[in-house]
């Protein structure tokens, strides 16, 4: 078992807008947590959070989806949040992280889910969904990407990646806050640092930005490239809901709405908003989930 760290409960005591219960599950002896709301016997509304947020990113969003007769659920990926975290940035990998959100999966057995996603939240959720595709009934992404290596890599990304790896402080409120456009508040960035009490709780948000696959032949490249042959074939509901002002996704909405089958005569939106629409945005970005699964209720 890899050796890890686990966030003192003391640090999430009295976070703003954040009343849910924890749950958890042991995959591959770490303990992943997750949000679970609303209907038990909906099916569910899975959000997957990215670099470097937990579950409280969605904290807008998971009323608003449970009130409309969802069951929501939001894990914090392992290294993130309230999960656990494994202490060396080489412990982490594109598939490590696949394989306990699989586990995830499997553990709860869920199915019918609704994939939403943003950052590396679509790096895994949609290698989730072509390794799992008949789990999946439909797809609501946000600023997020499958890359395969073969598009140039937005510069600001670079810029991101060499600070990740290199600042000798991460301080995780503050980064979220200059991928948001409205000013968050003191407790709100206080709530984004809570996860890392000190540096060596921050090996899985330092790792994130390197294991992104930015040459074709790569390893994980390869394997995505493989992935989007499902994705192009997935006919199920695929929206994009995008913000304005991300320099690092901008433009990917259209990409995905002309690869992928299931995105074709969907009601794309561009919400206002930088790289954390959740935070710009949440409650319409919640409304679209919604209303997008009135639309395909059976």
């Amino acid at each position: 078992m890899l050796p890890f760290k686990r966030t003192p409960d003391i640090c999430f005591q009295n976070l703003p807008d954040y009343p849910f219960a924890a749950h958890y599950v042991t995959v591959d002896g770490l303990r992943m947590h997750y949000v679970d709301e609303g209907d038990a016997n909906a099916d569910p509304v899975l959000m997957l959070h990215g670099e470097p947020t937990w579950s409280y990113l969605y904290r807008q969003m998971i009323p608003i989806c449970a009130q409309a007769g969802h069951r929501v659920i939001a894990p914090d990926l392992i290294g993130f949040g309230k999960s656990d975290k494994p202490t060396q940035m080489a412990d982490y990998s594109y598939q490590s992280h696949l394989t306990w959100l699989q586990g995830l999966l499997d553990q709860l057995q869920l199915t019918r889910i609704t994939l939403v996603c943003q950052d590396w939240g679509s790096l895994l959720g949609l290698r989730l969904l072509t390794a799992n595709p008949d789990r999946f009934k439909a797809v609501v992404i946000g600023n997020g990407m499958l890359p395969t290596g073969q598009h140039k890599t937005p510069l600001a990304f670079h810029v991101w990646k060499n600070f990740a790896v290199y600042t000798p402080i991460f301080p995780t409120g503050h980064i979220v806050q200059a991928g948001t456009r409205r000013k968050l508040s003191r407790a709100e960035r206080l709530a984004y640092d809570a996860p890392f009490p000190d540096s060596s709780y921050q090996s899985g948000a330092r790792a994130f930005p390197r294991l992104v696959p930015t040459q074709p032949n790569q390893p994980e490249a390869l394997i995505n490239q493989q992935a989007w042959k499902v994705l192009e074939q997935w006919n199920k509901p695929f929206l994009t809901v995008f913000s304005s002002g991300d320099p690092i996704t901008r433009g990917g909405d259209r990409y995905l709405q002309k690869r992928v089958a299931g995105a074709k005569g969907q009601p794309h939106q561009v919400l206002r908003g930088g790289h954390f629409l959740q935070e710009d945005s949440g409650q319409a970005f919640a409304q679209a989930i919604n209303q997008l699964l009135i639309s395909i209720q059976d």
